[in-house]
């Protein structure tokens, strides 16, 4: 086993359960609140998960940063994208300078924005852009693996260091984004084989493409798979031979805001399927996701059943970028603002012996046969 690899292990050893204790007191507070029982719905189990993630019963997620992984990705050899590759290196300096469609959704939001070189394939002249660049984009997966495995060990590296010095600067909660053309092929590969699920099924139009390009990008899927023959039991095996630097570190970065107990919010598809790299190499990750919205992408759907994750909304969102995430978190502000401020029963001065008969039973679903 290499040092890197040695030490990814030991990281992931150290990511703790959520705290059960804490979890259980959101639950008795939220009973306790002046409403019908369960009537703020996820914003009452988000506000249990924060608990249980933080090891504390009042949360804030003021501080907010979205953390966006950029690289290129040797499959748009094989003409599976509608954009040139020179659009990662233009969009990642966009990006930067609060130009795209997430950098504007996240200042508005009050979301900072942090955007990470890790293996962009020109020159970014944008300074800042953090340099932590791997490789300058991967090969193409049609013809052989991505990287090598070191590769993706040190991509995995970066992400968990970024996410946890993020939050050592005092982030309350990250958002997990990417920019990369022709990440949608490489981000399907990583789920099929991850999930043995057929390619059809994981398998979307990415930016758009025509009908002709679509057939032939599900095609290339499959030869990617056949030639690598990627180790489904094995996520880094995978991430090497038919994944990409920006999924491997975003992958790292769920495990490093795990590690540091905040929580993390995944984005769409791509970075859908690099929480589940994230969970599959530690279980334990699974507590601290938060999902934004439903892609608009067909394997949103089969990585989401993978993760056991419901998305907390749907925009018909296809735009990657981490542009999901500001807006779930200012959904987590919402769910705290209920827990940390509203009033009890007793504060209220309201009797709540009215809701006995109705705690006891569901008393709010109605079902066809009553």
């Amino acid at each position: 086993m290499s040092e890197a690899e040695r030490l990814l292990r030991q990281k992931i050893e150290e990511i703790a359960a959520p705290d059960a204790a804490q979890m259980d007191a959101a639950r008795r507070r939220q009973a306790r609140l002046a409403k019908p029982p369960g009537s703020l719905g996820r914003l009452e189990a988000l506000s249990i998960q924060l608990a249980g993630i933080t090891g504390r019963l009042h949360n804030s997620t003021e501080n907010k940063v979205l953390l966006v992984f950029c690289a290129d990705n040797g499959v748009t050899e094989e003409g599976v994208a509608s954009a040139p590759p020179s659009v990662t290196r233009a969009q990642t300096e966009n990006l930067a300078r609060g130009k795209t469609g997430a950098a504007v959704i996240a200042r508005r939001l009050g979301c900072a924005l942090r955007v990470c070189n890790v293996g962009v394939r020109d020159e970014v002249r944008e300074v800042a852009v953090i340099d932590r660049v791997v490789l300058r984009g991967t090969a193409n997966i049609a013809r052989g693996p991505a990287m090598r495995r070191e590769d993706a060990l040190r991509a995995l590296a970066v992400g968990m260091e970024l996410a946890e010095e993020t939050a050592r600067g005092g982030a309350d909660v990250v958002g997990v984004g990417e920019m990369g053309i022709g990440n949608t092929t490489t981000a399907s590969a990583v789920l099929a084989a991850l999930t043995g699920a057929p390619v059809a099924d994981v398998t979307g139009r990415g930016g758009g493409i025509t009908d002709e390009a679509f057939f032939h990008k599900r095609a290339v899927i499959e030869t990617a798979l056949r030639v690598n023959a990627p180790d489904p039991l094995d996520v880094t095996d995978v991430l090497a031979r038919v994944g990409g630097l920006d999924i491997a570190a975003m992958c790292g970065a769920f495990l490093g805001a795990a590690r540091a107990r905040i929580p993390a919010v995944i984005d769409g598809f791509i970075s859908a399927v690099a929480a589940l790299c994230a969970v599959r190499l530690c279980p334990a990750a699974r507590a601290y996701l938060i999902p934004s919205h439903a892609s608009f992408e067909i394997g949103s759907r089969v990585v989401m059943d993978a993760l056991g994750l419901v998305p907390l909304f749907d925009l018909g969102m296809r735009l990657g970028e981490g542009s999901g995430c500001p807006i779930a978190m200012a959904m987590l502000d919402a769910a705290c603002a209920v827990l940390n401020d509203m009033a009890t029963f007793d504060e209220a001065e309201i009797d709540d012996g009215y809701l006995a008969p109705i705690r006891r039973t569901d008393a709010f679903t109605v079902r066809r046969d009553t």
